[in-house]
């Protein structure tokens, strides 16, 4: 089922306690841009499938990273693209976008998306995986 935009970005505002829905998108353009350029075939479709048309536009991006970014690196570019974040503020952004495009994607797809980025994602989902 594919959430509607509004939806979406409620619910990231309320992940992320913010106090307008503009910043809730703002972080969520951002994270998802970057996402996108780690996700190829399959998944990143059915995650797009799964979002607000104007989000999966942005996963669907032809961006593709050269290399995959380590958890920590992609807080670091996160911050770097949002003005005004810090590492810190990065990773409350990270956590709210990936959480609820957790929950729209899914266990399953989950876990493949999962598979195809460096280890220590899932706590950025915030899915921690058992070892």
């Amino acid at each position: 089922m594919t959430l509607r935009w509004e939806a979406f970005l409620d619910r990231v505002r309320e992940r992320g306690t913010y106090e307008t829905r503009e910043e809730a998108e703002r972080a969520a353009r951002v994270v998802l841009a970057l996402l996108g350029a780690h996700l190829v075939g399959a998944e990143r479709a059915e995650l797009a499938a799964r979002l607000p048309e104007t989000m999966a536009l942005i996963l669907l991006n032809p961006l593709q990273a050269a290399e995959p970014l380590s958890p920590e690196r992609f807080v670091r570019a996160t911050a770097a693209w949002i003005e005004g974040a810090t590492e810190r503020t990065a990773l409350w952004d990270v956590g709210a976008v990936l959480s609820v495009a957790a929950d729209a994607a899914g266990e399953d797809l989950l876990r493949r998306i999962l598979l195809q980025l460096p280890t220590g994602y899932d706590l950025l989902f915030g899915r921690p995986q058992p070892l």
